[in-house]
């Protein structure tokens, strides 16, 4: 009887390919492809998506976590410096929480209130799918009987998803710029919490977009939380050379009176 060959692995059953350098256009293509095709069977049409910090906590979370440290300070005879330094963050946390609770509080009134519009499946809330603004959005939405979306991103410190995204719009990403082409593909409306270098990443792509007219649809952006009056004096302005150096030659005068004397 003759020999039966063995057959190789199709190249696009072979893992250690897909995985390779070679096959990053094919990785690229699948992160636009596999999400759409969900998407088009879930019916999302468009989004309301949320940006904001992945550390911002509940508050019922942070209240107990500054309870401790008082608690372990009380008990301490000697005062801790890493004690001190955790109890001030700690407090911080708990002042930032209302940040998440009333991302929980609008994500969950938008929801209520597409539900309502006679078109099924419109401004659905989506969040990074991540802990903290992004966790509250997807819980808010959930609340009020709602489904989300979740567009995680694998990141070195593992980024896990939160539990309130509903399981058939649960994303994870490689690809910065392709979970970024999701955010505003379908984003319709979008609201920036106070956040980190990634909110401020994220906010100004979608600020840039539009500014260039890149984007043909409306989008409405929120800043939410409003920039307090000390805020406003860590930078000045001018519109002319002159009215710049006055101003940076008074500045630098005042801060660094040693080094500017004549």
């Amino acid at each position: 009887m003759p020999k039966t060959e063995k057959r190789v692995e199709k190249a696009y059953k072979n893992i250690e390919f897909l995985n390779s350098p070679d096959a990053r256009t094919i990785r690229l293509i699948a992160e636009f492809l596999e999400p759409a095709s969900r998407f088009r069977q879930q019916h999302i049409r468009d989004t309301i998506v949320f940006f904001g910090s992945a550390r911002t906590k509940p508050r019922s979370d942070a209240l107990k976590a500054l309870r401790i440290l008082k608690a372990q300070a009380k008990r301490s005879k000697k005062k801790s410096r890493a004690l001190e330094k955790n109890i001030t963050a700690a407090e911080v946390d708990l002042e930032m929480s209302r940040y998440y609770e009333d991302a929980v509080q609008l994500s969950k009134l938008l929801t209520q209130w597409s539900k309502k519009l006679f078109h099924q499946n419109r401004f659905v809330v989506c969040s990074g799918g991540g802990p903290g603004i992004m966790e509250a959005a997807n819980k808010g939405a959930k609340l009020a009987g709602g489904r989300s979306i979740g567009l995680n991103i694998s990141l070195p410190f593992e980024q896990y998803p939160n539990p309130y995204i509903t399981n058939e719009l649960n994303f994870e990403f490689h690809y910065f710029f392709m979970r970024k082409f999701w955010f505003v593909y379908l984003g319709k409306a979008l609201i920036a919490f106070p956040g980190g270098f990634g909110t401020l990443d994220e906010l100004m792509e979608v600020l840039t977009l539009l500014q260039t007219k890149k984007l043909r649809k409306k989008i409405t952006v929120l800043l939410y939380g409003s920039v307090g009056i000390e805020d406003l004096k860590l930078f000045g302005y001018a519109d002319t050379p002159k009215e710049a150096f006055e101003y940076l030659v008074k500045e630098l005068k005042a801060n660094y009176p040693k080094e500017t004397s004549s």
